[in-house]
């Protein structure tokens, strides 16, 4: 009965492992259960070891990741102006460098501006805003099939008052993937 529980826990212990590695492989008999035979050997005292074989490194998705710099999506821009900022530019070329490295990647430009101005001049401000980035983009290796352009203008604020803290976020481009 104590070897049979003995048995059991290891069995336990090594499908725990092997579930919280992720592609880990543990060799068992054709029963399910642990085949000593398949493993290295003894480790000198008469134990046997118990090989685990690694399977592919777990890759994680860089756009997703709570620590990348790609997790920021949007590049603000100043009052009637396309021209990027320090900041925006940094940004820009954290996501350029990642779709010139990723060529099945794309993205979409989402150009916007705040309510001022005529709707036609606001559509033309957000493409140039958008225009921008895409220029900025293609200069770290960036593919022109890899971008789309849209321009909202002032038709998808991000904040709905009517003062300068609200335009200055409607003033903007959304990378969207």
């Amino acid at each position: 009965m104590n070897k049979i529980l003995r048995n059991g826990l290891l069995v336990s212990g090594i499908a725990l492992l092997a579930a919280c590695g992720g592609q880990d492989v543990v060799k068992t008999d054709e029963n399910g259960g642990f085949d000593p035979a398949a493993s290295n050997g003894s480790n000198g005292s008469g134990a046997q070891v118990t090989t685990i074989e690694r399977g592919p490194a777990w890759q994680v998705d860089p756009l997703n990741h709570p620590d990348s710099p790609l997790q920021s999506r949007v590049i603000y821009f100043a009052f009637d102006d396309s021209s990027l900022s320090a900041e925006g530019r940094q940004l820009v070329e954290a996501h350029a460098k990642y779709l010139a490295a990723t060529p099945s990647e794309s993205v979409v430009l989402e150009g916007h501006a705040d309510e001022r101005g005529t709707r036609e001049y606001n559509i033309a401000l957000g493409q140039q805003r958008a225009e921008s980035v895409r220029r900025m983009m293609l200069l770290y290796g960036v593919t022109p099939a890899q971008i789309r352009i849209l321009s909202y203008g002032e038709e998808k604020p991000a904040a709905l008052g009517h003062d300068e803290r609200s335009w200055s976020l409607n003033r903007r481009v959304e990378l969207r993937y």
